[in-house]
């Protein structure tokens, strides 16, 4: 029993412990650790409260713009507030929607695929047609519908992206537990009569955490920009909590006038969504379970 093990886990352990660092999967790490310590030290990093007005500082631009200040770095918005406050507090949210997000579509998705996967006939079949019913509903108006229902604080936020994005990783948890059921380890694993869960939990499930992962990166990032996109629409994380999508929402209509009020969540929200794409991208390369078939 002891020799399945290993052989199931082994190829698998192999893979991930060769993780070798790229240059941009360096930067990519480093860029997304900024991130988080941002997020995590927003208390002491932020040179201001977020929320608090100052209309006689309405609309100061950045210090190296005509007219700005060291008072406040990164400028104001159109009440006053420091935008680099507003910026280091507002990147909690993003982190938290996202990571979070991710963590309950991930436990759902792949609960859901292992077991479709492994069992197969009609419980396969019925599974994957909730997977397609869902996959086949706008998201927008799923999301849209419920937060219109039961409110739009940030608990439900989570719990609400979570449990609509989970489709992603049940199909492809799928596919894979039907291509690691046949190999030899799993037919050997039944003919010593061990049980269906311990089967999955120690055999199949650290053959699958590969593409789990690097789903679960890829969809950080997709969740980030769908929160931020929330939070434009008013659906989101409601004031006077800051988000970077209400951060652009406020301004949308001082473009003209206040580049930085929209341009600077602009570029915060592409920098972090990008620097997990680019680290998916290569957690995917190394990853890559079908290249050792």
């Amino acid at each position: 029993m002891a020799d399945i093990h290993i052989l199931a886990t082994g190829r698998a352990s192999s893979r991930l412990a060769d993780l070798r660092l790229s240059g941009v999967a360096i930067v990519c790490i480093g860029i997304l650790t900024i991130f988080i310590l941002m997020a995590i030290f927003a208390a002491f990093i932020a040179p201001y409260e977020p929320s608090l007005p100052d209309l006689r500082a309405r609309l100061a631009p950045p210090m190296w713009n005509e007219g700005g200040t060291t008072a406040h770095i990164l400028g104001t918005d159109h009440l006053g507030r420091d935008m680099l406050s507003r910026l280091v507090y507002g990147s909690r949210i993003a982190l938290l929607v996202g990571f979070f997000g991710v963590i309950v579509a991930s436990l759902i998705g792949t609960a859901i695929g292992l077991i479709a996967g492994f069992v197969g006939g009609a419980v396969d079949s019925v599974l994957m047609a909730v997977v397609n019913t869902l996959l086949a509903v706008p998201n927008t108006l799923l999301y849209i519908t419920v937060l219109a229902v039961f409110g739009q604080s940030l608990t439900l936020l989570i719990i609400v992206i979570g449990c609509i994005n989970w489709t992603t990783f049940a199909r492809v948890v799928r596919g894979e537990v039907l291509s690691i059921k046949q190999r030899e380890f799993i037919e050997a694993s039944r003919a010593i009569g061990q049980r269906p869960i311990v089967t999955i939990i120690r055999h199949i499930l650290p053959n699958v955490l590969g593409p789990i992962i690097v789903i679960a990166t890829m969809n950080v990032a997709m969740l980030i920009i769908l929160e931020a996109t929330l939070s434009f629409l008013g659906l989101g994380v409601q004031p006077p909590t800051v988000t970077w999508g209400r951060m652009l929402a406020d301004g949308r209509d001082y473009v003209a006038t206040a580049w930085w009020l929209a341009a600077l969540p602009g570029v915060m929200i592409t920098l972090l969504t990008l620097s997990l794409i680019f680290l998916g991208d290569w957690l995917r390369d190394r990853l890559d379970t079908r290249s050792d078939q």
